[in-house]
C-alpha cells in the first residue's frame, strides 16, 4: 500500500511508516520531553495494530477448499498460508520503509506466532479425534517449523527472532505418544482385517490371482502399505517419532504374521478338497518374500532381524511345502521300499523309477517363485537323501565278504551321483547333502577299523546329528566286524569334535531300531 501512495492508519489495523511517526510528533508544539515520549506511544500504538492486524488476517473466515478436509485443517491451513504470505510482504515492502530500530519484521512475526499459537493451544485442550491429533503434530514438528519458519524467503529474517515452538514440549510429548497410540491400533485393525478378507476368499475356494505365471495375492502387498504408511505418516511428523514408531510396528507386524500362520494352518487343515486349495497354498507362500523383504528393509541389520519376526514365516513356508509334497512323498514310499525288498539287488533301476516319479510331478510347483520352487527342490533333495539313508539303516542286509561290501558301496556312489546331479539340474543347492552318501559308502568299503574310526570322526563334523545308534545300523553291514571292533568305532563318537559348518538336520530325521 506504501508503495501505491496509501496510507493506513494504525487505528484501521494498518502499518504507520516513518513519516507519519515524524508528522504526529511534530504537528503540535510540545516539550521536549514530550517530543521524546510521543514516539514511543506511538510505537505501542503501532504494535498493537499488528497484533489485531495479525488476528484479524489469521481469524478470517477460511476460503472453501478442497474436498475431504477437515474443519480444522481448512482454518490451519489457512493460518498458515496467511502468515507466510503477510510475512513475506512484510519482508519485501515494509521492512525498506521502516529505520533499522523499528524491527517490524519481529514485530509482525511475533504477532502471528502468538495468535497461532494461541489458536493450537485452544484445540490442544479438547479431546481431539485421531486425524486431528497428527494435523496438530504435522503443523507443531513439520510444516510451520519448516515451511513457513524456515521457507526461503523467510529464513534469514526469523532465525534472528528466534519465536520458539508452537505448543510447549510437555504437551506435544503428550500428543505424540496419544498419536503413537492412535496409529499402532489403526494398523493393527488394518492388518486384522485384510487377513480376515484373505481368510474368506479361501474358504470360499476363489482362485489365486496369476502374476507372471505364479499365483499370487494382494494380502503381501496390503500389509506392507499399511505397515508403509503408519510410518511414513510419523515421519511426516518428525524423524525421532519416526524412529520410535518403527520398533513399534515391527512388533505389531511380528503379531500379525503369527496370526497370519495360524489361520494358514487352518485352512491347511480344514480346506483340503477345495479345488482351488493348492493354488491358494501356493499363493501363500509366495507372499512369504514380499514380507520378509520389506521386514529386512525396514531393519537397519537384516541379519540381526530377531527371530520372532522370521520363525512365523519360516513355519507357514514349511507347513505349505509339507502340504504340496505329502503327495509325492506317499508315492515314493513304496518305490524307496524295493530297495530293501530286493536286498539292493537293482539299485540303480529302483533309483531311476524314483527320480523318475519325482519329475513328472515337479511341473505341479511351477506356479511357486523361482526362489520358493528351489527351496522346494531342496526339501526334495533332503527327502531323498534321507529315506536312502533310511533303507541302509534298517539292518536287513548283512554283508560278510570285502567283494560284497564294495559292491554296495560302488551301488551308494552310482546312486548319489544320480541324485546330485538330478537335484541340481532342477535348481537345488543343497551341498551340504553331498557328503551324506559318499561318505556312508567310504565306511562300508573301508576294512581297516582305524581306518573307518577316522571316516566315522570327519563325518561326524559334517553331520554332529550322526548317533551311536545310526553309526550301528550302517555297521550292521559289515558282517566280518567283530563285536569288539563295532565297540571301538563307535566308541570315536565319544569324542568331541568340532563342526564343520553349521548344521542342519539330517539323522535327526531318521529313526533307527
Amino acid at each position: 500500500q506504501a508503495q501505491k501512495g496509501k496510507v493506513v492508519p494504525w487505528e484501521s489495523g494498518g502499518c504507520v511508516t516513518p513519516r507519519e511517526l515524524q508528522v504526529a510528533c511534530l504537528s503540535e508544539p510540545c516539550s521536549r520531553q514530550t517530543r521524546y515520549a510521543r514516539p514511543r506511544r506511538w510505537l505501542q500504538l503501532w504494535r498493537r495494530g499488528v497484533a489485531q492486524a495479525a488476528e484479524e488476517r489469521l481469524c478470517a473466515r477460511p476460503a472453501a477448499g478442497a474436498e475431504g478436509r477437515s474443519e480444522a485443517e481448512r482454518v490451519f491451513l489457512h493460518m498458515g498460508r496467511t502468515m507466510k504470505e503477510d510475512l513475506e510482504a512484510v519482508v519485501e515492502r515494509l521492512k525498506p520503509l521502516f529505520p533499522a530500530d523499528v524491527d517490524v519484521v519481529a514485530a509482525y512475526a511475533e504477532s502471528y506466532h502468538e495468535h497461532f499459537a494461541a489458536q493450537l493451544a485452544a484445540m490442544a485442550q479438547f479431546e481431539l479425534c485421531d486425524r486431528d491429533t497428527y494435523m496438530l503434530l504435522v503443523w507443531v514438528q513439520n510444516l510451520y517449523p519448516n515451511d513457513i519458519i524456515n521457507s526461503p524467503k523467510l529464513a534469514g529474517e526469523l532465525q534472528r527472532v528466534r519465536l520458539g515452538s508452537l505448543l510447549p514440549p510437555r504437551q506435544i510429548r503428550l500428543l505424540e505418544a496419544t498419536f503413537l497410540s492412535n496409529e499402532v491400533a489403526s494398523v493393527r485393525e488394518l492388518m486384522a482385517r485384510a487377513l480376515q478378507l484373505e481368510s474368506q476368499r479361501w474358504a470360499q475356494d476363489v482362485a489365486p490371482q496369476r502374476l507372471d505365471g505364479h499365483c499370487h495375492s494382494e494380502l503381501a502387498i496390503d500389509i506392507i502399505q499399511i505397515i508403509s504408511q503408519g510410518q511414513a505418516k510419523a515421519e511426516s511428523i518428525s524423524l525421532d517419532l519416526g524412529v520410535q514408531i518403527k520398533h513399534v510396528l515391527l512388533l505389531e507386524l511380528a503379531a500379525f504374521l503369527r496370526s497370519y500362520q495360524r489361520a494358514f494352518d487352518d485352512f491347511l487343515e480344514r480346506c483340503r478338497q477345495l479345488r482351488n486349495y493348492r493354488g491358494n497354498v501356493i499363493a501363500n507362500i509366495n507372499n512369504c518374500l514380499s514380507l520378509r523383504t520389506s521386514m529386512e528393509q525396514k531393519w537397519q541389520n537384516p541379519q540381526d532381524l530377531p527371530g520372532h519376526l522370521l520363525d512365523p514365516l519360516n513355519e507357514l513356508k514349511s507347513h505349505g511345502f509339507d502340504t504340496l509334497l505329502q503327495r509325492l512323498f506317499g508315492d515314493l514310499k513304496p518305490l524307496f521300499k524295493k530297495f530293501t525288498q530286493t536286498r539292493w539287488a537293482a539299485p540303480e533301476q529302483t533309483l531311476e523309477e524314483i527320480l523318475s516319479t519325482v519329475a513328472d510331478r515337479l511341473p505341479e510347483f511351477s506356479e511357486l517363485l523361482d526362489s520358493f520352487r528351489e527351496e522346494l527342490v531342496e526339501v526334495v533333495h533332503l527327502h531323498l537323501v534321507k529315506e536312502y539313508i533310511t533303507r541302509l539303516s534298517k539292518r536287513s542286509l548283512v554283508l560278510k565278504t570285502v567283494e560284497q561290501q564294495q559292491q554296495l558301496a560302488g551301488h551308494i556312489l552310482a546312486n548319489d551321483a544320480a541324485i546330485q546331479r538330478f537335484c541340481a539340474q532342477n535348481g537345488s543347492s543343497a551341498t551340504w547333502l553331498h557328503h551324506a552318501l559318499p561318505k556312508l559308502a567310504e565306511i562300508i568299503r573301508l576294512q581297516d577299523p582305524s581306518a573307518i574310526k577316522i571316516e566315522v570322526a570327519t563325518y561326524a563334523t559334517w553331520y554332529p546329528d550322526f548317533s551311536k545308534g545310526h553309526l550301528s545300523a550302517i555297521l550292521a553291514i559289515k558282517g566280518n566286524l567283530s563285536s569288539s571292533e563295532v565297540r571301538s568305532i563307535r566308541s570315536i563318537l565319544d569324542v568331541s569334535v568340532g563342526v564343520h559348518q553349521a548344521s542342519k538336520p539330517l539323522f535327526s530325521l531318521i529313526k533307527v531300531g
